[in-house]
């Protein structure tokens, strides 16, 4: 059971990682999409760019952002950057209808990398907040104080109406920032945002260059400072350079952005679960050990029935997704989209040699969605004809929204660049897997919304 006393089949279940997983090869599926996106490099926003303005004042906070700091949504992590001198480590908060501010007290952190120093990084935990209620909170001391502000989920339970946004391997080009102000404009409104791993790509410049790790958390600020970003820790945030004496894994990531994992008794950043209004979210990194008897593995062997209701790691844990009846994995690395039907393993033809995975409703949607923009580009070499088990596939930049209704229906959408802020590219009601476990997939016609 879990914290709140919901069991397993009472919520969503959503995992998300940072890398796409595997899955055969059989062709003539789905729909493939036609449109035809014009093609064109991804190129970074200058360090001058608008997109990464620095803000006035002495000390100002900068790079500002937050994420879910409890195991049901009445914590927030907030976190910022000061760069002439540490100062004040101290949150002040109150409630929309309160002149009452309170105050919490964070940590102040540093770290080197090569010929890089950090800034002072600020990670405050705010605790005991009200469910559903809009609080405004302020950084900074003296004259250079921001103030921002987020709204807290609904309590746990599950009929509690609740929309995510998901973006993967955003970077900072021009086309990053079209996906933010696209998923920013999207009139349905996302309130708190999946985000599937690979952050800032700064590992592309040269000496894994941590400047554009500062102007990655200033071009997310504008979002990330007002409602919860998800964190996944993908390839891209490893950071590892022996050559440069750089062989700690992680450091720029796990140094900027913490996340609750303590509270769903995980031993590492890397993987850790959360509830958040209807919605249970279990976060997982391909980039961490997940082989049988690793830390990763147990627990989430630990983890799934919590909720009651040379391998990759789907052939490690899929048996686990379908058991449990999860709903939908998320994952990125591939600079495309993709949604599949439901299925799961691999069936093997003894007479022609074919294999083929096997449609099966208790297996989760498996959606890759690493089309955020950043400068390696798109994946263009899509597997043609397209695989059975795929049910949508584009390479174009964009975002999803996954709109969850009550405990039986949620609603999906893709929404690519391209297009007007409302249009959807690609769309699928969800049934819950254990409330309402009838035929949810693209080729099945008859669907009883």
């Amino acid at each position: 059971m879990g914290d709140m006393g919901f069991s397993w089949p009472s919520v969503f279940v959503v995992v998300v990682v940072g890398l796409v997983l595997n899955a055969a090869v059989v062709c003539n599926g789905g729909i493939t999409s036609a449109f035809v996106r014009r093609v064109e490099q991804s190129v970074d926003m200058p360090l001058d760019s608008d997109a990464f303005l620095v803000p006035p004042g002495y000390n100002a906070p900068q790079q500002v952002h937050i994420t879910q700091g409890d195991r049901v949504g009445k914590a927030v992590i907030v976190s910022w950057v000061t760069v002439d001198e540490p100062g004040s480590d101290t949150v002040l908060y109150w409630s929309e209808n309160s002149q009452i501010k309170n105050n919490a007290t964070g940590i102040v952190v540093t770290y080197q990398f090569y010929n890089y120093t950090s800034g002072y990084i600020h990670h405050c935990t705010i605790k005991n907040l009200e469910f559903n209620t809009k609080y405004y909170y302020e950084v900074g001391i003296g004259n250079t104080t921001r103030t921002f502000w987020f709204t807290t989920p609904p309590e746990v339970g599950p009929d509690v109406p609740y929309t995510f946004g998901l973006i993967g391997d955003l970077g900072q080009t021009y086309d990053s920032n079209a996906t933010l102000t696209h998923y920013e404009l999207n009139p349905m409104e996302g309130k708190t945002l999946l985000f599937v791993g690979d952050l800032s790509y700064a590992d592309h410049y040269q000496f894994q260059d941590n400047v554009r790790w500062d102007t990655w958390g200033r071009f997310i600020e504008r979002s990330a400072a007002y409602q919860p970003w998800i964190w996944t820790a993908g390839n891209h945030e490893l950071s590892l350079a022996p050559a440069l004496g750089e062989d700690i894994p992680f450091k720029p990531y796990t140094h900027r952005f913490h996340v609750p994992y303590r509270t769903s008794n995980s031993t590492a950043p890397f993987w850790y679960s959360i509830k958040r209004a209807s919605a249970y979210i279990i976060v997982l990194s391909s980039y961490s050990a997940y082989v049988k008897y690793t830390p990763q593995y147990q627990w989430l062997f630990e983890e799934l029935p919590k909720v009651n209701r040379s391998e990759t790691m789907r052939v490690m844990f899929e048996s686990w997704f379908v058991q449990y009846k999860v709903d939908v994995v998320f994952a990125g690395h591939v600079h495309a989209y993709e949604r599949s039907e439901r299925i799961s393993n691999i069936a093997y033809n003894i007479v022609n040699g074919l294999c083929a995975p096997v449609n099966d409703q208790s297996a989760p949607v498996y959606i890759t969605i690493g089309d955020g923009g950043n400068i390696e580009g798109l994946a263009n070499n899509l597997t043609e004809p397209q695989p059975k088990y795929s049910a949508f596939h584009e390479a174009s930049f964009g975002h999803a929204i996954f709109d969850i209704k009550n405990r039986t229906h949620a609603y999906y959408s893709w929404h690519r660049n391209q297009d007007g802020y409302a249009a959807e590219a690609d769309s699928l009601w969800f049934f819950n897997r254990y409330w309402y476990p009838f035929d949810d997939s693209t080729t099945n016609h008859s669907l009883s919304i």
